[in-house]
């Protein structure tokens, strides 16, 4: 069976050679981890050639990120500027396409940690929110760099929710103008990435004013620095936010606006366009508008989000096969820790999420890229669907993520607080998803306002009720009041497990509409009522996106009846996942008397069988995520094993070992001798 190609650094002799105990997990595969690699990249076409961007970035010595362990925020910024520079001409001169899949992986393998990313979250909204000649005008200088783009969405005031943003953007009919402008303190455009000391320009989200009347959020490409010396233009104030809990090498900036003018044309008008004489033009939905954001959010989940739990799970689960401690049997050596069964209930089911999370990116991709065309032509009927699974996706993933990479950093003992594990960046960068790009309980209320719609119409007589949307359609089904299952291997059938998340997202959807209308029918008015019920409306929207990432699971293992050994390996993930979310929200599944609490240690029974089992594929399981020693950056990660010498040798890199220390001379010897003068 085929293994993944893997490359260990060379020069020293333990390098040379794979630790036995890791050596050991990879004898006498139960399925074809080459071949699992390959369902994970689409195709092993596409295999292959991530293999070879990998290869020629990691030959470069340029692209090692080893020392970034060690570097100040100033130095791995100006080191993340720097391999943009230098990968923008290696692109160049390979031929890379601007929207080629050798980009993509060359951003995979560098772990993102690459100056001036929000480029492409400029370019994304450029072609989502762009008339055609916008696009011809602005896309050519964004693809060469002759300018240096961002996006300014979020104020020191405002976030997630886009109605409340402060600045504007009034019309001047006499000059054909928009006058941007801040005009409070919390208007202030803060934390864009790229913006403190980098861009030239950025697409600033505003509040649209023209004919007197305001007409919403709009985005408006406004020029902040000087092409010729780079300094900041007339009304423009702009600068670094500072220190961050991590990603230094991101120039996170503020920006605040004095009446600043730009042309007419300058407004993004795909969806919306001011006429010369102040006439307002809407060619969208309100909804349209946010198209931008869910371009990238979409784009995030698997290339921006997953990897950093994928990456976690790589890390500790091999740190977990060379870490010994503990006996089982008093008479025993030392076990590896990832035989005791605890350290499995911490690990195993963030692998299984890892593979739950990326067949439900997968699954989302597929939808939008099936509907995004249709939205630009101005066929909104996907858009409602798709703003709620991709709003619903990215909150469940950023959180689960968020919590499972933290999980992953805490299992690795003492070694995961270490930087040189990997794992504190791993976790930083993924906490930060938790609130870009959308506030997460802000974005699981958005989900939940879908839900509550779809319920409504599902309470319908058949002949009122139009056809619900596919992930909601469950909500129009025959329910189950309680759970058929006699026996633990029953939880093992995927259409029980399915049915079980149906039936507690329902009753929680119903629960929360039931409420909502109590209050309205004891006095409150719809907003106070929805307000008061929002705990429970968030409740109802995790399970609902549970459901629908254990549905997307299960059929995405359902296909691969022609790989009956793969098949096997990602069921059992797929029913650890299911059955883990079952027992973490177990207050859910017993509240109406669905589960018994009998059924409950069933549902246990099978969790704990489920662990054992996979537990003897979990090194191959990781192995086909991958990745390569230098991508993971991490000395408890590498393919070899080789943990302790590694994290040694890397030690001794550290400044402080080779520097005179600062504190000695001025405070440390004479604390040492002060003992003397009281002689």
């Amino acid at each position: 069976m085929g293994s993944p190609v893997h490359r260990v650094s060379l020069g020293d002799t333990w390098s040379m050679r794979m630790n036995p105990d890791i050596e050991s997990e990879r004898r006498a595969p139960s399925f074809d981890v080459e071949r699992l690699t390959n369902i994970l990249d689409r195709g092993a076409q596409n295999t292959a050639l991530r293999r070879k961007v990998e290869s020629i970035i990691d030959s470069d010595p340029m692209f090692n990120r080893q020392s970034s362990h060690f570097m100040t925020q100033n130095e791995r910024y100006e080191a993340a500027v720097h391999r943009r520079f230098h990968f923008q001409k290696l692109a160049q001169r390979l031929g890379w396409q601007e929207d080629g899949c050798e980009r993509l992986y060359a951003y995979r393998t560098l772990s993102g940690d690459i100056g001036l990313n929000l480029h492409t979250v400029f370019k994304n909204a450029l072609r989502s929110l762009g008339s055609e000649e916008q696009i011809a005008k602005w896309d050519p200088l964004c693809k060469t760099f002759q300018i240096i783009t961002t996006y300014a969405q979020t104020e020191l005031g405002h976030g997630t929710y886009l109605q409340g943003l402060e600045t504007e953007a009034t019309y001047d009919p006499a000059t054909q103008e928009f006058v941007i402008h801040s005009p409070t303190m919390t208007a202030t455009k803060w934390w864009p990435g790229d913006l403190g000391r980098t861009a030239t320009h950025t697409l600033v989200l505003a509040q649209l004013i023209c004919s007197g009347a305001r007409q919403g959020m709009h985005a408006f490409i406004v020029p902040i620095r000087s092409l010729q010396d780079h300094s900041p233009l007339p009304g423009i104030t702009i600068g670094d936010i500072g220190p961050k809990m991590g990603m230094e090498y991101v120039d996170n900036g503020f920006l605040l606006l004095d009446h600043v003018r730009v042309p007419r044309e300058n407004m993004l008008s795909r969806f919306a366009e001011v006429l010369p004489d102040g006439t307002y033009i809407r060619h969208g939905t309100v909804q349209s508008n946010y198209l931008a954001m869910l371009v990238t959010r979409i784009g995030l989940l698997l290339d921006g989000i997953l990897p950093n739990l994928q990456k976690a799970c790589v890390i500790s689960l091999r740190y977990s096969v060379i870490r010994r401690q503990s006996r089982l049997r008093p008479s025993d050596p030392e076990v590896k820790i990832l035989d005791h069964q605890t350290q499995q209930q911490k690990l195993l089911p963030q692998l299984a999420m890892s593979y739950a999370f990326h067949f439900l990116a997968v699954s989302l991709l597929e939808f939008f890229e099936h509907s995004y065309d249709a939205i630009l032509n101005k066929d909104f009927t996907l858009l409602p669907e798709l703003h709620a699974l991709s709003t619903g996706g990215k909150a469940m993933i950023s959180d689960f993520c968020a919590q499972g990479a933290e999980q992953c950093r805490r299992a690795c003992g003492g070694h995961g607080y270490s930087n040189l594990s990997g794992l504190p960046t791993l976790v930083t960068q993924v906490v930060a998803s938790c609130t870009y790009e959308g506030e997460n309980t802000v974005l699981y209320l958005q989900v939940a306002r879908y839900l509550a719609k779809n319920y409504l119409q599902a309470q319908l007589s058949s002949t009122k009720r139009k056809s619900l949307p596919r992930s909601v359609a469950y909500l129009a089904m025959p329910d189950q009041s309680r759970c058929p299952a006699q026996v633990a291997t029953d939880f093992l059938r995927p259409e029980l497990y399915i049915t079980a998340w149906a039936h507690v997202a329902t009753r929680l959807i119903k629960d929360a509409a039931h409420c909502m209308q109590t209050l309205i029918q004891s006095g409150a008015d719809q907003h106070e009522a929805w307000n008061q019920t929002t705990v429970i409306q968030l409740q109802a929207a995790k399970a609902h996106c549970y459901y629908i990432t254990v549905k997307s699971f299960k059929e995405a293992v359902e296909k691969l009846d022609h790989e009956a050994a793969i098949q096997k390996v990602l069921k059992r993930l797929c029913d650890l996942f299911a059955l883990h979310g079952i027992l973490t929200n177990s207050g859910d599944f017993l509240h109406d008397g669905y589960l018994s609490g009998a059924q409950a240690d069933l549902v246990r029974t099978a969790y704990l069988d489920l662990l054992r089992l996979i537990r003897k594929d979990a090194i191959l399981l990781t192995d086909a995520f991958d990745f390569t020693d230098q991508c993971l950056n991490s000395a408890l990660g590498c393919y070899d094993g080789n943990v302790y010498e590694r994290l040694f040798h890397w030690a001794q890199k550290s400044p402080a070992n080779t520097q005179k220390n600062p504190a000695y001379e001025k405070y440390i010897r004479p604390l040492l001798q002060s003992w003397r003068s009281k002689l």
